[in-house]
């Protein structure tokens, strides 16, 4: 049975003019069923932890409340108050935050609104809340966090910890995402600043144990609303939006960056998504899928590790009518960018929860979207896997690419030979990719053993297999190892290649460069336990620095010192038993002075 259909209109008598007016504009004429649930109980000023699928109008559920309990204050907030806050995993989802709100605010313009997310000098964002105020905080938790010490510090003019003794509304959008992404000290740092008395939502597509230690700890008696959609072929609740169709596809490792670039031509007029497990294969296959699609395409790449640049490009990529992002998980929460045509999974993701978040960036809103997975043959157990764990339904992939796929390991490995650049960043995608895979949430499935490492390169394009911990005693078949020196293989540009041979010559001399003289050799150590290795050179350091103490204090006191503190404690028993009297002890123990 379908959703009953809400007009905005029918919370006219709850709703401000200028709040329904911007509403719209926007185009919205229907709430969705998340925006129907929580925005009335979020008015009546109940705590709300809401779970619905992605790309459900999560964004509007929160914003619209939020004013409107603003805007109902009996005493105005000042220049300088903050009345809410909003805190978002990703500068991304921030950004986009921001600009919802922003729309809002222009037509309300009683309210000033400030971001403040990382990437930038945390005193600037201060100095322009105390120049202009902010009475609605979207933040990233970490750069709240840094503003909230700094202010309460005197680091700057003002004091953001004091100004938020006004705080109304606090929202925690993706707090799953918040939790996952290590900032569960931050937001327990956050929310010690601010007053008890407050409304508190949490918004996300999944729920985790996490989620649950924190809505004991900083909610309410909340009320929880949860909304799945009814698959109509399994009559089942599902994580994902009905309008969205996932598929998979399994493919040999030598044979997948082939179908990829295969996929990609055949859907080149339309915008597509590219999810890879680590930062070094996004940097990899973005420069490779560059050189190989040229002009007929544009490739653009975002990954965790980016500053001033992900703003750009993502701004960019919203703009573009077609187009190819490759990218992390970073890019996989919340972000709303327009008419994305497929979502495609080239790495599974290292969490299950991941995968319903990725598909969400397709299909938003009641749109039609589709979703293709990327699986080796070890990994096909995966599908069903999907089905039981989070409730998605998952078809074979069908579509008519050309057979055979035409095969582009060897353009790979050309692109290789001909800059050192492109060399360099393969073989760090592959080792990191390697890494990544051994830490997979779903071991059984994902195991490292099962990986075929021969094909595995071939896949990447390498030229020769790496030196690493992982494939110590591996016996590796199915790699055919280039017989080029790779020491002849040069950057393409021309500086760094000047560079590069100048520090040959030197080596080659014999003669040491500053880095070298500073670097020290130290054993490989597999990844999984360069971990422990330091706990355990932490401990032997922390051991030999008591060793020391205690020789330290030992040298303190002479032959001597030990004579005469031993005649003191003497002297002190005789005048304690009454042997000796106290003018007698002073005089003894004057005349050993």
């Amino acid at each position: 049975m379908a959703e009953p259909v809400v007009d905005w209109l029918s919370l006219s008598p709850a709703l401000s003019a200028s709040v329904l007016r911007t509403i719209d504009r926007m185009g919205f004429k229907s709430m969705t069923p998340v925006q129907s649930a929580c925005i009335p109980l979020f008015m009546s000023y109940k705590d709300v932890v809401a779970e619905a699928v992605t790309g459900s109008g999560k964004t509007l559920a929160f914003v619209v409340p939020l004013l409107e309990i603003l805007l109902r204050r009996e005493t105005p907030l000042g220049k300088r108050s903050i009345g809410a806050i909003i805190v978002s995993p990703t500068r991304e989802l921030a950004t986009q935050t921001f600009d919802v709100l922003n729309d809002f605010i222009t037509d309300i313009q009683c309210f000033s609104s400030l971001l403040t997310i990382g990437g930038g000098d945390p005193t600037v964002d201060l100095n322009k809340f105390r120049e202009h105020g902010g009475n609605i905080l979207v933040a990233t938790p970490g750069r709240l966090e840094d503003m909230l010490k700094r202010s309460n510090r005197g680091d700057c003019g003002v004091n953001l910890a004091w100004c938020v003794k006004e705080l109304d509304v606090l929202v925690l959008d993706e707090a799953d995402r918040l939790l996952d992404m290590g900032f569960e000290t931050s937001i327990n740092t956050i929310l010690s600043y601010l007053p008890k008395q407050r409304q508190t939502g949490l918004f996300s597509a999944t729920q985790t144990s996490e989620i649950e230690a924190l809505i004991r700890a900083g909610l309410r008696n909340p009320v929880r609303v949860t909304l799945r959609e009814k698959s109509s072929l399994e009559n089942v609740s599902q994580r994902t939006p009905t309008t969205l169709k996932n598929f998979y596809l399994v493919c040999p490792a030598n044979q997948k960056f082939s179908n990829l670039v295969a996929f990609v031509k055949k859907h080149r007029g339309e915008k597509v998504m590219v999810f890879m497990s680590t930062c070094a294969c996004v940097e990899y296959f973005a420069k490779a899928l560059n050189c190989i699609l040229k002009e007929k395409m544009d490739v653009l790449a975002i990954h965790g590790k980016m500053r001033s640049k992900r703003q750009k490009i993502f701004a960019r990529f919203k703009s573009m009518g077609s187009g190819l992002l490759l990218c992390t998980d970073v890019m996989g929460r919340g972000v709303d960018i327009p008419t994305v045509h497929w979502v495609v999974q080239y790495d599974p993701p290292s969490s299950a929860t991941s995968f319903v978040h990725r598909c969400g960036r397709t299909a938003r809103i009641g749109n039609e979207g589709n979703a293709l997975l990327f699986l080796m043959p070890n990994e096909e157990s995966y599908i069903p896997f999907l089905s039981l764990n989070q409730k998605v339904p998952v078809e074979e992939f069908c579509d008519d690419l050309p057979q055979p796929v035409p095969n582009m390991v060897e353009k790979l490995r050309k692109l290789a030979l001909r800059d050192r650049d492109i060399l360099e960043k393969g073989t760090r995608a592959f080792v990191s990719y390697v890494q990544s895979y051994n830490k997979h949430e779903c071991r059984l499935i994902f195991d490292v053993k099962e990986l075929d490492f021969g094909l595995l390169a071939t896949g990447f394009g390498l030229l020769r297999m790496p030196k690493m911990p992982e494939l110590k005693g591996k016996i590796v078949e199915t790699f055919m190892s280039s017989d080029i020196d790779l020491e002849s293989v040069a950057y393409k540009d021309k500086t760094r290649e000047k560079q590069r041979l100048e520090r040959k010559r030197k080596n080659e001399a014999g003669e040491k460069t500053e880095t070298s003289r500073k670097r020290k050799k130290s054993a490989t150590v597999a990844w999984s336990k360069q971990k422990d290795k330091k706990t355990a050179k932490a401990k032997k350091k922390l051991q030999h620095e008591k060793i020391q103490q205690k020789k330290n204090n030992a040298a303190l006191f002479s032959e001597k010192d030990w004579d005469e503190l031993s005649n003191e404690i003497r002297l002190l028993k005789k005048l304690k038993s009454g042997k000796i009297t106290k003018e007698q002890f002073d005089e003894l123990v004057n005349d050993e002075i």
